[in-house]
């Protein structure tokens, strides 16, 4: 529940521009977890969530620190909990997660910042990778089985 939680923050808080605790308790509310304000709390600073760049009302609103590398682990830890198979097509690479899961493993891709990936795709169980090239696809899914280790 904590990790789908987890991956409903990550997701909402790159949907919208959320700026306070009762916000994102709304929202996770409106998606239909159960939540107290200590529960969010521990939540924002498990996820290392930081406020920047204001919103369009002008405030600064809750994002994922892309640069530490920290992030890197935490993202590295929601491909592995979401993972579960992959395929390749000619140029794209066809993630497929524990069901619900699969925004929060596309976030993790992009915030890896692999070469291979152009920009990714995802519904509720499976991510969509636009890849470089095919023999790319096969590069990158090298780099990806070594991670899952």
């Amino acid at each position: 529940m904590k990790l789908e939680r987890h991956s409903k923050i990550v997701e909402l808080i790159g949907k919208y521009d959320i700026s306070t605790q009762e916000e994102l308790g709304e929202r996770l509310r409106e998606a239909g977890f159960q939540v107290t304000q200590a529960t969010i709390s521990r939540d924002i600073r498990e996820l290392k969530l930081t406020k920047g760049s204001p919103s369009r009302r002008g405030r600064q609103r809750y994002m994922v620190m892309n640069s530490s590398e920290g992030m890197s682990e935490k993202y590295i830890r929601i491909l592995k909990d979401g993972y579960s198979s992959m395929d390749m097509a000619q140029n794209i690479l066809v993630v497929k997660t524990v069901s619900g899961m699969a925004m929060a493993v596309a976030a993790a891709l992009d915030n890896l910042h692999f070469y291979e990936i152009v920009g990714s795709i995802a519904g509720d169980d499976t991510v969509m990778c636009a890849v470089r090239s095919a023999d790319d696809t096969i590069v990158l899914m090298e780099k990806i089985k070594k991670l899952l280790k």
